[in-house]
């Protein structure tokens, strides 16, 4: 007698087998995220403990003002990418990385020019960090913009590979940026290291960007690009002002110092920001297969992440302070006083990135948008408000409290977006 295989026996193998694709699909952005952080941690710590806590703050303005020009890319190339041409076949996607992928170039040229002027017409400390980040910025966005197009291909063990890669080659570079001393040194090995993972990225790919399709990618997304282009730089910009503002109201060492708890956050931030690479395309696609589980799946995410920053936190506030002047030197007790502050900001903005990633899958840009907006006036306004009121202590809490209004933001405007999705359609993945 045959045996009757009923639905449920059926669907039960096939949900199983779905989870363990996302879970490796987020495992390798985990292990991506880990080795990018690597990187970025080993630099923060060179120069914190060679260069004192000025020199460090230098740094950290050309880090915020780098943070700013990738998220200009990321808004114009990477993010349509990964809203649209997730899960899509082969050849619509080699296409679509091309023509974005050279839109990323196109803006590390142009925004690199522009930093290279203003160093050099800016002299003193500051120009010459400003100028080495203008010769670097190319490279620097185009390695970003094959980690994304790897991860929107489901391919998240090739964007580790290659941030490997520039990891390998980060040790020689710091080597030789240790003996020159300098803050422009620094930024110089970080960003030519990560020329060298560009260049491999297009060996992986088997794909040369197409600046020339720069301007048929930007046309063909423009509904999307330049709506997150606003949202992104809100986001970033803030952040570069609040730096700014920092240095002008209580001094350029306080940047350092904020920089510092920050870099106590390392590892905590890398797979907050190694989940990023793929929520967007791991939520469009629940959002294709089981669009009742967009919400569940986003609480999940962003309250997670949540509760691990706390927990890190909570872990950082039981390190030795040997062990703390071990890692950042002189830059540790001033950085040690704002644990909590930051620990709670980032757990504030964690949770509100569930509902971020839940938006873009939706592909409501407008609404995404004015949450960012607000979110991003809520941080400027508590960053410089706390410094004017209590220094570089208060505007790490002014962070905190403001990124937990932000959060809030974020989840009423997704609740909304839900609800006006079970009444219209999404639109069908676009092709080139």
């Amino acid at each position: 007698m045959t045996p009757v295989t009923t639905e449920g026996e059926r669907t039960r193998p096939k949900a199983a087998n779905a989870g363990r694709a996302l879970a490796g699909r987020l495992s390798w952005g985990l292990a991506d995220q880990a080795a990018s952080s690597l990187s970025n941690f080993a630099v923060g710590i060179y120069v914190a403990r060679s260069l004192g806590v000025t020199a460090f703050g230098v740094f950290s303005l050309a880090w915020v003002t780098y943070g700013v020009v990738l998220n200009v890319s990321r808004g114009l190339a990477t993010d349509p990418l990964m809203v649209r041409f997730s899960g899509v076949p082969d050849a619509a996607w080699r296409g679509a990385v091309a023509r974005s992928s050279g839109a990323a170039l196109g803006v590390g040229a142009v925004l690199g020019a522009a930093c290279l002027v203003v160093g050099v017409g800016v002299g003193g400390r500051v120009g010459p960090a400003f100028a080495c980040l203008g010769v670097v910025l190319p490279g620097l966005l185009l390695q970003d913009a094959w980690r994304f197009a790897f991860f929107a291909a489901g391919a998240g063990r090739k964007a580790f590979v290659n941030d490997l890669v520039w990891g390998i080659a980060l040790v020689p570079a710091l080597v030789v940026a240790a003996r020159v001393g300098s803050v422009a040194a620094f930024v110089l090995a970080w960003g030519g290291s990560a020329a060298v993972a560009a260049v491999c990225g297009c060996f992986q790919s088997g794909i040369r960007p197409r600046p020339t399709g720069a301007r048929q990618w930007l046309r063909a997304h423009r509904d999307l690009g330049y709506r997150y282009l606003v949202e992104n730089v809100s986001n970033s910009g803030a952040s570069q002002l609040r730096a700014y503002g920092l240095g002008a109201i209580v001094g350029v060492g306080a940047v350092g110092v904020i920089r510092g708890a920050e870099l106590l956050l390392g590892p905590f931030l890398a797979v907050l920001m190694g989940l990023s690479l793929v929520t967007v395309a791991e939520a469009a696609r629940v959002l294709r297969r089981a669009p009742h589980r967009l919400g569940p799946f986003c609480l999940l995410l962003g309250g997670g992440q949540a509760v691990a920053a706390l927990l890190w936190g909570g872990a950082l506030l039981l390190v030795p302070g040997r062990v703390g002047e071990l890692v950042l030197g002189g830059v540790w007790h001033s950085a040690a006083e704002l644990i909590v502050p930051v620990t709670l900001g980032v757990a504030g903005a964690g949770l509100g990135t569930g509902a971020a990633a839940g938006l873009r899958a939706l592909g409501v840009a407008r609404r995404s948008l004015r949450a960012q907006l607000l979110a991003s006036a809520c941080y400027l306004g508590g960053g410089l408000g706390g410094a004017v009121a209590a220094g570089t202590v208060g505007s790490a809490w002014g962070v905190a409290a403001a990124t937990a209004c932000g959060s809030a933001v974020w989840w009423l405007h997704l609740r909304t977006a839900l609800r006006e999705h079970r009444q219209i359609p999404i639109p069908e993945v676009r092709t080139p």
